[in-house]
Parts: C-alpha cells; structure tokens; sequence
C-alpha cells in the first residue's frame, strides 16, 4: 500500500492503482471529461512536481497530489425568484413563507449542471434557485462515458455522487430561504421533489443499470414517470419523489418538460424545439406531430475535445470579436485572465474568423493555431470537431423538416434550449451553420427548459401525453437525408 497526500488528506492506495479510480473511490471531484480514455487532457495534476494524467497515472509510491483549481459551472436556469424585500409586512411573516406555506422542490439533473428549485405552491413560483457542476462529471463528460463506466463497473458510484450532491443542494436551498426569510435553521418540511433529466440521468438516480442504453437496440430499463419514496433514494429533506415521462432512449424527460414549457405551436404551424449538449435533441411538433431525433453533437460545446476547450467556469473565453483593426477582443467568465474557451466563446471566435477570411469555406485555417488570448489558442482540430457539431444540428434539423415535408416558412419558433443557449449569439451560431440562417429571426433562446418545464408541471399537473402520444423518433442513421445534408452542412458559407 501507498500513501497519497491531497491537501490535507492522506488516502491508502494500492500498488498500480489508477488515479483516477483513487479520485473516485474518495468522492475527489476531479473532472474527467473522455471518461478515462486519456485523449482530453484536461485531467491533468502535479504529482510529486510534475504533471500528469491521473487517468493515465499509476501509484507505485507514496506521493503528492495537487489538484488544479475547478469553478463551479455558469448554469442561466431563465427562473424567476421570488423576491423577499417585495413583500409586505404581513406576508414576509416567517411562518407563511416557509413554516405552512406549501413547498416542493423541482429538479434538473443535466448532464453537465444540477438545478434545484423551492416553488411556492401558493403564491406559484419559485422562491429560490440553486445550481452546481453535476459530480458524475468525474467519470466522464458524456452520457457515453457514463454508461461505459457503469457497465464495466456498475450503476452504484453513478447514483451516489448524484444523490450526494442532490443533498447537499437540498440542504443549500433551504438554508438559502431560511436566511433570505428569517426562519428558523433546518430543513424545510417539503413533500414532493418533481424531477427532469435524459434517460441515464433518471436511470442513475433511481440506480437502473444503464449499460443497456448504449449498445444496439438501446433498450431503457423505463420510460415512464416514476414516483417512489425519498427514503428508498436515501434523498434527505423531501417525502416523494416523482419523475417527468421520457420519449425514448435518447430523447429523455428533460425534452418532454421542454416541450411542456413553451407549448404547443398555433393551428397550422410548426415550432422547432432544439437542445444543445453533447446530443443535441431536436423535435420538430405542432398539435399533430412531433417528430424526435437526437444529433451526436459530442462534447465540443462543453469543451471536452477543443485542444483549450473548458467548461463555463470562471476564466473561460465566453464572447469574441475581432475590431476593426482585426484585433481580438475578448469577454471572460468573471472578467478574470483568460484560461480557455468555453461553448459560447467557441461559437463566436469561428464566426469571427470565417467573416475575417481566417478560415475559408472548408474550414482551412492557413496558420495552425490562432491566437484567441494570451495562452488561448484555437486549432485546426478545433474547427474541425466544430464543423461535425455543427453540421449534425442543422442537418438534424433540415432532416426532420423533410421527413415531415415542410418549409421554413411554416416554421413559427425555433426555440433553444440547453447549458449555454441564454449567452449564445445567435447571429454567430446562423453564421457559422449551427442553425439554419433561414431562421434567424424565428430563435428564441429559453434557458433551462426542463426546469423551466418540471415547475409548470409541478404547479399545473397539466396532461403530459400531448406531447407523447404523436412522439415519433427519426433515427437519423437510417434516415435517407441525413447523411447527404451532414456532407453539405460541414462546409462554411463565403
């Protein structure tokens, strides 16, 4: 056995232990956004002075680990909080706002971020947000890499962590109103905990075996809301917890809430609805159909494999221009030093190079790295993992339009949803052939849907199955347009 020294803890390893699996047996939130694969990077520590991989580093000595500094990351949810110093006097009384006023709780597990609402079931709104960095990042930024985690392992240490943090927040939360509102300490009495994430997400929390959810035919163990007692999750603070229906395996209870929240689109119309992450979901509906797909995207907009791609933490490079000198100009996570590039500032460093003739048609940059900041460089590796993301959005869009035989002129809305759509521009994104330019200015940026989404239903119970029983799922493997759109859309437009 070795001994490892992190900060002020002293942990016994085995000989030839991986760092990685040490860092997950403790709870180290370390991140490791491919899952152990060792193409990242962005794992890296100081052992005893030096850097390295601790997804590649084996123990076979005591040693020192220091570990990088990690910022919680950016969540905009779009809630609307209840504000305390706008009450009156009589209702500001301690006891109606958090003693005998009905509460719940609302819950997105996002893949990258947790969103946990109090929702005032009275005064219907919610009384108080709480956000965090979701910890099974630790085994991967992906859902893939989850799911490959918990089949070569099991579904438990996914569960945990969740769980953990999920008490942790609940216990944030409330000491969060108790302060806010002047009430006594402990937790708040609340029943019902509503909650919304992609299928391995619910499948993690209520500790499903995943495994089946990434192999051919992709078969969930369910689909349906579940409702089930806290205590059988071990979820501290809560009775009941319930959970949104999903479509299918890729198309989860986060899109379902989604849909819930900005409703169906006007007779004779259609909406598109369109959630940006590693896959990227894209339903097109109207009162009749809703036609479900999922793009893989992979992980370019949470910067898993943009050469200095980072999370929306502080430091990351969230807005980009060039002035009229072609001098960069650069806008950061907290205004600090700049560390990398987040999904936003990707977006906008392409669209400003493209326009600038940095980079032609075919996405060819003359010189091998560009120079975003100090230390901050964007690659032609880089480009190219954003052309395939962008490329599987559009085409997954223009697809399922015609599937479904239609124009853009039918279109009412495109709506966008996701971790970073409230900072995106959308301009940027139209030009750089994320989304069609033809729809410009039909985009509606809308946050957090899902949670957005889980608290409407949470204070309506309105009828889910609109949105379910005309659910169909292109599979855009086997669909004849796809493939042949993918190839065009990769290209820039001059």
């Amino acid at each position: 056995m070795h001994k490892v020294t992190i900060g002020n803890r002293k942990i016994e390893a085995e000989d030839g232990q991986l760092l990685s699996e040490l860092f997950i047996r403790c709870g180290i939130a370390a991140e490791h956004p491919c899952g152990g694969m060792g193409v990242c990077k962005k794992c890296r520590v100081t052992v005893n002075d030096a850097e390295e991989l601790s997804c590649r580093y084996r123990i076979h000595a005591d040693i020192t680990v220091v570990l990088p500094e990690h910022g919680e990351i950016l969540s905009e949810t779009g809630v609307e909080q209840f504000d305390a110093g706008s009450l009156t006097e009589t209702e500001t009384d301690a006891e109606k706002v958090a003693g005998t006023a009905p509460l719940c709780l609302v819950l997105d597990i996002g893949t990258t971020t947790l969103a946990l609402a109090a929702v005032d079931l009275s005064e219907k709104r919610a009384v108080s947000v709480v956000t965090s960095t979701n910890p099974q990042r630790m085994f991967g930024a992906d859902v893939i890499s989850r799911i490959e985690y918990c089949r070569k392992n099991s579904v438990e240490p996914l569960q945990e962590v969740l769980v953990s943090e999920i008490n942790r927040l609940v216990r944030q939360l409330s000491e969060t109103i108790r302060k806010d509102f002047g009430c006594a300490d402990g937790i708040l009495p609340i029943k019902e905990l509503y909650v919304a994430g992609n299928a391995t997400m619910l499948h993690t929390l209520f500790g499903e075996d995943c495994s089946s959810l990434g192999v051919a035919p992709y078969t969930p163990v369910f689909l349906d809301g579940r409702e089930t007692t806290a205590v059988e999750l071990s979820v501290f603070g809560v009775e009941r917890i319930i959970s949104l229906p999903s479509v299918s395996t890729f198309v989860g209870a986060d899109i379902v809430a989604g849909l819930n929240y900005v409703g169906l689109p006007q007779k004779d119309t259609y909406d598109l609805f369109v959630d940006l992450g590693t896959n990227a979901e894209v339903v097109l509906f109207s009162g009749d159909v809703a036609l479900c797909t999922a793009a893989a995207a992979g992980p370019c907009f949470e910067g898993a494999n943009i050469s200095c791609g980072m999370s929306a933490t502080p430091g990351a490079v969230a807005a980009f221009a060039l002035d009229a000198d072609k001098k960069p100009v650069v806008e950061t996570i907290g205004d600090g030093k700049p560390k990398g590039i987040c999904g936003t500032g990707l977006v906008d460093v392409i669209a400003a190079l493209c326009e600038a003739g940095e980079i032609d048609e075919t996405g060819y940059m003359e010189c091998e790295e560009y120079p975003v900041a100090d230390g901050v460089v964007l690659t032609q590796g880089d480009i190219r993992q954003y052309q395939l993301a962008k490329s599987a959005v559009c085409s997954a869009i223009q697809a399922l339009m015609k599937v479904q035989g239609i124009s853009y002129e039918q279109i009412g809305k495109l709506y966008i949803s996701g971790g970073f759509s409230a900072k995106i521009n959308t301009e940027n994104a139209v030009k750089t052939g994320l989304l069609p330019k033809e729809l410009l200015l039909k985009c509606v940026a809308i946050g957090n849907s899902s949670l957005l989404g889980t608290i409407k239903f949470a204070l309506e119970h309105n009828d889910l199955s609109v949105y379910l029983k005309n659910a169909k799922y292109v599979d855009l493997a086997a669909d004849k347009y796809f493939a042949e759109l993918f190839m065009e859309n990769m290209e820039f437009e001059r």
